[in-house]
């Protein structure tokens, strides 16, 4: 199947949240947060009570911000043009059991409006897209969890929107699943679609998205790719291996350099560095190994996982300022 190009553009963003803020009576939800979403994968992360399943109420227009603005497509998210713009698959599986997975989803094809030939085709289309075209007939109650998120994600394409939006779509799905959703998602981004995935799994964002919101106490920590994140984060301890010749020599010269912490030798050729300030480490070993000869075989960063930096920034938002 072809998936359907989106109207918009590559080059501009499809959501705009400036300065954002929720909050029920006394609780401040979200706290003027900015962002911009465009085409590909975003991953949004969080612990719980982070603020991330507010931000997404305010994204798919389930809710109004108390301050600030949200737009998607150049359109309030409130409004009704907006949400024509947004699929949204939820985290919850409340729906009507008893229907077929056929069924359910030509009836959201008609709650957006599409009905007779039209809302058969759309059908059709979204579940060979989601992989369920062969086994949609079956009452959904009889599903395992990944038809069931496979399902829902057909109900939020079938109206072909520019922005989708999932609510912890790997949640309780085998290994399986999860590489045959993340396939998915990776093929609808392609297609020029903006996909946002809510997830604790953070391990799997480090190979699906593009771009990564850290959301905790209600603020936006970071955001960028993990590598940009990164750059910007100069004290975050990095751990580094490094293989090379003659390991044992190399370790205390290493030890010199203002920006390592740390070094743990590991027969035959590894060590195992703990360094301060990556920009500024990797000038200095740049550096030091040439004034030294040193033969290095590989030099790498062991922990540029999205957990890790998520813990990084937990632990950095949690000081006293």
């Amino acid at each position: 199947m072809t998936l359907e190009r989106p109207a918009t553009t590559e080059s501009s963003p499809l959501v705009e949240v400036r300065n954002a803020s929720k909050w029920f009576g006394p609780l401040m939800a979200l706290n003027g947060i900015s962002l911009e979403i465009g085409p590909g994968i975003t991953g949004l992360v969080g612990p719980n009570g982070a603020g991330k399943t507010t931000l997404l109420k305010l994204l798919t227009g389930q809710s109004q911000a108390s301050l600030g603005e949200i737009q998607v497509c150049g359109h309030d998210a409130w409004l009704a043009k907006a949400k024509a713009h947004v699929g949204f698959c939820p985290y919850g599986d409340a729906t009507w059991d008893e229907l077929s997975g056929r069924r359910l989803v030509r009836v959201t094809a008609g709650l957006h409006g599409f009905t007779g030939a039209e809302a058969r085709r759309r059908t059709e289309s979204v579940l060979e897209t989601v992989g369920m075209a062969d086994r949609a007939d079956r009452p959904v109650r009889t599903y395992s969890k990944g038809m069931r998120q496979r399902i829902k994600l057909g109900q939020a394409l079938v109206h072909d929107p520019d922005l989708l939006v999932l609510d912890e779509p790997l949640n309780g799905i085998d290994p399986v699943g999860r590489e045959g959703l993340g396939d998915l998602f990776l093929r609808l981004a392609k297609a020029g679609k903006a996909v946002l995935i809510s997830s604790h799994i953070l391990n799997e964002m480090d190979h699906l998205a593009d771009h990564i919101l850290f959301v905790c106490r209600g603020k936006l920590l970071a955001s960028g790719s993990l590598e940009t994140i990164r750059d910007v984060l100069d004290d975050y301890p990095l751990k580094m291996r490094i293989s090379c010749a003659a390991p044992r020599r190399v370790a205390p010269q290493l030890m010199a350099l203002e920006s390592v912490k740390s070094v743990t030798v590991q027969p035959p050729e590894d060590l195992f560095l703990e360094v301060q300030n990556p920009n500024r480490f990797y000038a200095e070993f740049g550096e030091f190994a040439t004034a030294h000869d040193v033969d290095v075989h590989r030099l790498k960063a062991t922990d540029t996982s999205a957990e890790a930096v998520f813990d990084y920034l937990m632990e950095r938002a949690s000081r006293p300022e």
